[in-house]
């Protein structure tokens, strides 16, 4: 099934099933997971992040290809960092860069695959930990490299952090659509420049592997979404770079998911 966030002509938010003619078939409940349709059909105004998350976990470094670029060594564990939830954004939104970012152009774009949980889990065995999985989406890591290297400590959060940095979408794809998330390709296009074209195969940790290991000792509730990590291709390891500027438009793509497109403004 394939769901989505959306207001109406109102500005009422609901859930659906989107068809083809603008409308979409409602779907009531009160969480994602006891979604039910009825005969109601919505005219959809505008498209929303399809979640609101309880947390964000991130992984780093998950493809070789972008260690390799990055000149970081293809690491042993999880790299794992944390977006805030006030990061999230909608399909077709704009992207800001931030005002802080004054030391020349760093704002970068990363596809990324998400998984969302569906039910409280943890301490849950890898052969088992996909029928924890609800639905998948797209997400865009949105990165601001400097605060990201330099403005830390060492830690990733304070560059991945600013409003707007995660966006989501545009629909939910229950995970009885997608049966192997590690056979999707992934792409991302500059205003259409293909910039990334990957496959999630080449995960170093596999999406069981990712919430198998997060689960340890701690409680991942329904809602938490995991980005995964995204492949070589990005703009801080071009040559020359290629940081997003005012009036870009970045599109992620992923397989059986959609894609995910935003446009860049200055602050």
């Amino acid at each position: 099934m394939r769901i989505i966030r959306f207001l109406d002509p109102q500005n009422q938010v609901h859930y659906g099933i989107p068809n083809d003619t603008g409308l979409a078939t409602e779907l009531t409940g009160n969480t994602l997971t006891e979604l039910i349709p009825n005969t109601r059909q919505i005219q959809i105004s505008r498209l929303l992040a399809p979640i609101i998350p309880t947390n964000v976990y991130c992984i780093g470094l998950n493809y070789a290809d972008h260690a390799a670029e990055t000149g970081a060594k293809t690491p042993e564990h999880p790299v794992v960092f944390m977006k805030p939830t006030s990061t999230i954004n909608h399909p077709d939104a704009t992207i800001t860069i931030p005002a802080c970012c004054t030391h020349g152009p760093e704002v970068d774009f990363e596809a990324e695959l998400a998984v969302i949980i569906g039910q409280k889990c943890k301490d849950v065995s890898a052969s088992y930990a996909l029928k924890y999985v609800f639905a998948y989406t797209i997400a865009n890591d949105i990165s601001a490299r400097k605060w990201q290297k330099h403005a830390g400590g060492g830690q990733w959060i304070r560059g991945k952090s600013f409003d707007g940095f995660c966006p989501l979408g545009p629909v939910l794809v229950t995970a009885d659509t997608i049966p192997n998330p590690q056979d999707l390709w992934i792409r991302s296009t500059l205003n259409g420049q293909i910039m990334q074209d990957s496959h999630t195969s080449n995960m170093i940790f596999s999406v069981a592997h990712l919430i198998s290991f997060l689960s340890q000792d701690t409680t991942l509730l329904p809602g938490t979404v995991i980005l995964t990590g995204t492949p070589a291709g990005v703009g801080m390891a071009r040559t020359p770079p290629r940081f997003l500027q005012p009036n870009d438009s970045i599109e992620i793509a992923i397989e059986n998911i959609g894609s995910l497109t935003n446009s860049i403004i200055a602050a």
